[in-house]
């Protein structure tokens, strides 16, 4: 699907920093806009609906899915999650960018509907510091965390089919290393093409 706006897709193992890093990234980027997903789970500390996720009940849920909505779903650690068609659609047909946090299982079902969509995996610095950073969450009890990280010993494994992989030891340098890899992808001739096709028009360029 050609569309002259960029989608950038997050995906990472339950307390890499994925929220955090995208967080960043909008605030000091005004191109970008984010893509607010569905989920059945719980809001979580000072998540609101239509902020973090549109929370929503499963009935409600699969009923999206049985009538399309959807662009992608997935079940992660026992909830449903799913990205809305015509919300991407709408957004990046329009020129704007794009970048949506999922799980990696989203992200490769993205891929094979938007040839041009940048996936961009991110992984903590080793699994001790992983282990760490979703106990000082506080968010999570001892067996919910420890089913986080068995499921992470096999979410990793999946890095190797993104573009980019971004090691989140370093916060700051993490978002710079986002930040560079969505300018990298404006820049590159197909996408201007698509952005910029009155320049390429001018200038007699295909």
């Amino acid at each position: 699907m050609k569309h002259p706006g960029n989608l950038f897709v997050v995906a990472a193992p339950s307390g890499a920093g994925k929220s955090s890093l995208v967080k960043a990234l909008l605030e000091i980027d005004s191109h970008l806009a984010v893509s607010v997903s569905h989920t059945t789970r719980a809001p979580r500390g000072q998540e609101r609906d239509g902020r973090e996720y549109h929370f929503v009940s499963a009935e409600s849920f699969h009923a999206k899915v049985a009538a399309g909505d959807f662009l992608e779903w997935a079940e992660v650690h026992g909830h449903w999650y799913g990205t809305s068609c015509g919300a991407i659609e709408q957004t990046v047909a329009g020129g704007q960018d794009v970048v949506l946090e999922i799980d990696w299982q989203g992200a490769l079902q993205i891929k094979q509907l938007f040839a041009n969509a940048v996936l961009i995996f991110i992984l903590p610095p080793s699994w001790d510091e992983l282990a760490q950073r979703l106990n000082r969450r506080g968010e999570d009890g001892a067996a919910v965390i420890a089913q986080r990280l068995a499921n992470a010993r096999h979410e990793v494994e999946q890095a190797r089919n993104f573009d980019f992989v971004i090691v989140n030891a370093l916060f700051e340098s993490a978002v710079f290393d986002l930040k560079t890899i969505v300018h990298s992808q404006r820049l590159k001739y197909a996408a201007l093409r698509r952005s910029r096709p009155a320049v390429f028009d001018a200038l007699n360029l295909s």
